[in-house]
């Protein structure tokens, strides 16, 4: 039997978001997701770069995307067991995606043939950088001494005030993904509106309002954001963004930020092909610790 002697990792998935540098930094495992344009098949390792990606989209291809499988989370829990760590997955949002189902019946199977193993499965109710930034504060805490099962604590008591406030520039898009009817993406197209969206208690998405024109939208979020930082006892001192092929405008958010909170430690990246495929290009959404969403 091997001796574990408390070793443990983090793992999660690519919908995370985190850029690749702070991957390997921090030596996170992660399940791959995988999409696909036409007859290929994209994720792990046949990559697309996030540019071609919305690329393809604005010029009119549709991408399918697919959660994580089963047997790769069983593959890669076993191989971290058998080197001797347990086990903390943060998964993706069970209200968007099966992924974090997957990864529980991966854990629960593995565990019935070793009863030693020990596997710890967050629904993080997140998506993007928002599963993204709580995987982040369980890296800090994990470097900073906690042990798996207080860093578990704290994320299943925590998760819910990890506010996710987003914007996307084409309706269409959400209207492909259920999110919105036809008649409301072709009508909000013709006279400019913009969704202000964020993801609820279950994890799902759920709008907010509606404004009119684009920097008004970018504007909204950090509206948004003030109203759930108001009166919050916990420490909100970093955010991050995501943009579906949308820098100049992630910057333009960061800087409010910066103006009105005096918030530096910004961390901005992609949205990932995963939920890039139902958002679109141009999406734009913030993540912060704030009061229950």
């Amino acid at each position: 039997m091997v001796n574990r002697m408390n070793k443990f990792v983090i793992t999660t998935d690519i919908a995370c978001d985190l850029p690749d540098d702070y991957i390997k930094q921090h030596d996170i495992r992660l399940l791959p997701l995988y999409y696909t344009f036409g007859e290929e098949v994209y994720g792990d390792k046949n990559v697309m770069e996030p540019k071609d990606f919305y690329n393809k989209m604005r010029n009119g291809s549709t991408p399918t995307t697919m959660a994580v499988n089963t047997d790769a989370a069983t593959t890669l829990f076993s191989s971290l067991l058998n080197e001797g760590y347990d086990i903390l997955h943060i998964a993706f949002s069970s209200g968007l995606s099966s992924s974090c189902s997957a990864t529980v019946t991966a854990a629960r199977d593995i565990c019935e043939n070793m009863p030693h193993a020990k596997i710890i499965v967050i629904d993080s109710l997140s998506a993007s950088l928002g599963q993204g930034l709580l995987v982040h504060k369980a890296i800090q805490m994990k470097e900073s001494g906690k042990t798996i099962d207080e860093i578990a604590k704290w994320l299943e008591e925590n998760k819910l005030n990890l506010c996710h406030i987003f914007t996307v520039d084409d309706l269409h898009h959400l209207h492909r993904g259920g999110r919105v009817s036809k008649a409301t993406a072709i009508i909000g197209t013709l006279i400019n509106v913009k969704p202000v969206l964020h993801v609820d208690n279950t994890g799902h998405l759920i709008s907010l309002n509606n404004v009119r024109g684009r920097k008004k939208a970018l504007v909204s979020l950090v509206n948004q954001m003030e109203k759930r930082i108001v009166g919050f006892e916990g420490k909100n001192d970093t955010v991050f963004i995501s943009h579906g092929d949308s820098l100049e405008d992630a910057n333009y958010v960061a800087s409010l930020i910066k103006e009105r909170f005096g918030i530096d430690d910004i961390l901005i990246n992609y949205v990932s092909p995963t939920i890039g495929a139902h958002s679109g290009p141009g999406t734009i959404a913030l993540f912060f610790l704030g009061n229950p969403r």
